[in-house]
């Protein structure tokens, strides 16, 4: 199975983010919906989308916090799609750090559009090649697959992100507070409970013998390592 794109829905008025998931839904991305800016910050943390469509008009915030917040910790693609056409707010959006920006009204063709090209410039940029090796692991970034002995592992999206990211920096140690911090935000890294949690279940999935792993060694006290590539 291949893990979907998952995408994080911010907008207020319940008729337009219901219009906005449909249309993402149709082009077979996982969808996530906030209606606040609270709310948007806890799912980013707890669920680690791969984009964001956001709007700028929230109750509770300005959006621009939201794309501040989110640039002091990740580069998670963002789509903001805003009411306001006025090229001030635009250059300000951009110049905060979104990926794009869409003018309502705007037509699904669009919106698809957009975020596609959002996706796959996140995508080269995270992974400028398509699989890392080591072993019978192999990792395609491309399906979003983690693959041993020719088996797919069927990693949950955070245990992928996890592995995926050790693979990239395969040979050197990625301490508990980096993980956390890329994976789950910047208030999630004091406690990496969940972590080790995650990586009892990858090892269970990735690993003949979990006890005794040949692929994610442990860095007592500091991290994790991955193999480096054969």
């Amino acid at each position: 199975m291949t893990i979907r794109d998952k995408i994080l829905v911010i907008e207020d008025e319940k008729s337009i983010a219901g219009f906005i998931k449909s249309i993402l839904l149709s082009a077979n991305y996982d969808v996530l919906s906030a209606y606040s800016g609270k709310e948007a910050i806890a799912l980013i943390g707890s669920h680690c989308p791969d984009l964001i469509v956001l709007d700028l008009g929230l109750p509770d915030m300005d959006g621009m916090d939201i794309i501040h917040s989110v640039r002091s910790w990740t580069q998670i693609p963002i789509v903001v799609v805003s009411a306001r056409s006025h090229e001030r707010d635009k250059v300000e959006a951009l110049d905060h750090g979104a990926d794009d920006y869409i003018t309502k009204p705007f037509s699904s063709a669009e919106l698809q559009a957009r975020v596609r090209v959002a996706l796959r410039h996140a995508h080269a940029g995270m992974a400028p090649e398509e699989k890392f090796r080591t072993g019978d692991l192999v990792v395609d970034y491309d399906k979003h697959q983690v693959i041993v002995e020719g088996e797919n592992c069927h990693l949950t999206q955070i245990e992928y992100k996890i592995v995926a990211m050790l693979s990239r920096s395969a040979g050197k140690v990625l301490t508990h507070d980096f993980i956390m911090k890329e994976i789950w935000g910047p208030q999630s890294y004091a406690n990496n409970q969940i972590l080790r949690v995650n990586m009892v279940n990858i090892r269970r999935k990735i690993e003949k013998n979990p006890a005794n792993p040949q692929y994610i060694f442990t860095e007592v006290g500091v991290g994790y390592r991955m193999r480096e590539a054969d």
